[in-house]
């Protein structure tokens, strides 16, 4: 069984209060499944409880919002009065909010609701960011940390890119942590089970995020829920490169964390990234995997009259952003076709003072925040194919919503906006 602490016992014992009390009920139980030694502390929490499901909206209907976190947070029936949050907690990606009313297949009710759960989350002291990149609007963990994080692409971004230890975690357990501070040592929690596994090498230089999420995906395809190690001509990725290669790696495979030698905290060097184990054979990505993986994201794309452009998943940087708005500079969107971007509330704000929100706007496009197609499921009235400049939503959306996908570089997506057409291709790697 877990050990604890005699803090934890009196969280446990009902010290702090009834709904803390579960919450380490909860804790113990899942650290009991998972063979957990002990507990980790933790100041960092990152989860998702306002998002409206049938099964919220029916616990709501019975004992209002306190009930729904109790049930779902906690897997608790009783009737709890929820304290604020013990540790800094942000709220992630959810539903559509207010900006999507009225211009796309969401229902009104839905986004009331939420704006009822928002407000229950922040008088608890729940920082609501709504964005499924908390690493790009403020929440910054430092190395070593231990957290608490739920999302794919923001576990393997802050394990890989910025050291923070956190295995994927679920609503239930970040529920709990937020109350406890508290979360299971396991995992990626522990240095030994974070050294790389596989060894890849690229001969090819992987060229804007594009690239980056092509050999992500490659990656994760290959070593599933294991560790890559990546080599070759990497140059210098940004945050948009190493964002697309980390959730491209998370949806081809499971992948929490990867390394870059000389390019990632914990991997200074080749050596350090596999923690002096034997390094094993290189797996070689070139010119035929490169295209492999092109066409195994195409292979769903039939029509090439395109009816929605998705860009922005994960949520799209401050720079990308800008660089759409500067893509549709004068540019109209054909009238068949619809363009949303996905950002961050926060960026958005910005993005709006520079002008790139009403540059979008006037080319027909919009600038959406808080949500994306699949974690609402929602896509504009008849779509039937879509182009995106993101390997994960070409790899989930269709599935999600029974659509075709078309998958490019960012200026492939815009042209597609404009013009109706699919009249994208693979270009010639850099070298």
């Amino acid at each position: 069984m877990v050990g604890l602490t005699d803090e934890e016992k009196r969280m446990r014992d009902g010290a702090e209060g009834d709904a803390v009390a579960a919450a380490m009920d909860l804790l113990i139980r899942y650290a009991d499944a998972l063979g957990a030694e002990r507990l980790c502390e933790t100041r960092n929490v990152a989860g998702t409880t306002t998002q409206p499901s049938p099964a919220k909206e029916k616990l709501v209907a019975e004992g209002g919002w306190a009930k729904a976190f109790s049930v779902i947070s906690l897997d608790c029936d009783d009737d709890l009065e929820i304290p604020p949050m013990r540790v800094p907690t942000c709220q992630l990606q959810h539903g559509f909010g207010e900006d999507a009313r009225g211009i796309m297949p969401y229902p009104g009710h839905k986004i009331d609701l939420q704006a009822e759960a928002e407000s229950f989350a922040s008088s608890r002291g729940v920082n609501v960011l709504a964005t499924c990149t908390p690493y790009q609007v403020g929440n910054l963990p430092t190395y070593g940390e231990h957290v608490a994080w739920m999302e794919s692409s923001a576990v393997v971004y802050a394990n890989s890119v910025l050291g923070a230890r956190t295995n994927c975690e679920g609503g239930a357990s970040t529920g709990a942590a937020s109350l406890t501070g508290r979360i299971p040592c396991w995992g990626n929690h522990h240095r030994e089970n974070r050294y790389g596994t596989h060894l890849i090498e690229t001969t090819l230089a992987p060229d804007g995020f594009q690239d980056w999420g092509m050999l992500g995906y490659f990656a994760g395809d290959v070593v599933q829920e294991e560790r890559p190690v990546v080599i070759g001509e990497l140059g210098s990725p940004d945050l948009a490169d190493l964002k697309h290669f980390g959730a491209a790696a998370a949806s081809s495979g499971g992948v929490e964390m990867y390394h870059l030698p000389g390019r990632t905290p914990d991997a200074p060097t080749l050596e350090a990234a596999f923690g002096g184990r034997a390094i094993p054979e290189p797996i070689r990505y070139g010119e035929a995997e490169r295209r492999a993986v092109y066409e195994s994201l195409n292979s769903i794309g039939d029509s090439e009259d395109v009816d929605f452009v998705l860009l922005g998943c994960p949520h799209a940087s401050l720079e990308q952003v800008g660089r759409v708005a500067r893509a549709l500079e004068g540019r109209t969107l054909s009238s068949g076709c619809e363009l949303w971007l996905m950002t961050p509330r926060a960026l958005r704000t910005v993005a709006d003072r520079n002008g790139w929100t009403e540059t979008i706007r006037r080319a027909g496009g919009r600038v959406l925040t808080d949500s994306c197609p699949a974690m609402s499921r929602v896509a504009p009235e008849g779509t039937r194919v879509f182009a995106t400049d993101s390997a994960k939503q070409a790899h989930y959306l269709p599935a999600i919503l029974g659509i075709e996908a078309w998958f490019g570089t960012l200026e492939d997506c815009v042209d597609a906006a404009v013009t109706g057409r699919w009249r994208g291709s693979l270009g010639k790697a850099a070298r």
